[in-house]
């Protein structure tokens, strides 16, 4: 007969090939599973307080030397996207109201 250690090594061992693991709460494998916002979405959007997307322009890294007056100006600053757009972006920021 083996010893109470080596079966209860060998009961762990199948306990964990049948994904049961000691001291896991059965509670615990029925919450929902955390929603994390996307990086990306995190570093490029902001919402503002009464719930629009907002972002910085596009086009502004490099070559504003021959970029015209006009749109220069109007680059400046952050915009606000569109609601198709904006739908878009919040789905990726779930945690944020």
């Amino acid at each position: 007969m083996p010893s109470r250690s080596r079966t209860h090594e060998a009961l762990y061992w199948y306990g964990s090939l049948f994904g049961v693991r000691r001291g896991e709460d059965k509670e615990k494998d029925s919450e929902m599973p955390k929603l994390k916002t996307k990086s990306s979405a995190k570093k490029r959007f902001r919402l503002t307080g009464s719930g629009k997307v907002r972002a910085s322009s596009a086009f502004k890294r490099h070559g504003m030397r021959k970029r015209p007056q006009k749109m220069k100006r109007k680059a400046r600053g952050a915009m606000i996207l569109c609601d198709a757009d904006a739908r878009i972006v919040k789905s990726y920021m779930p945690n944020t109201k």
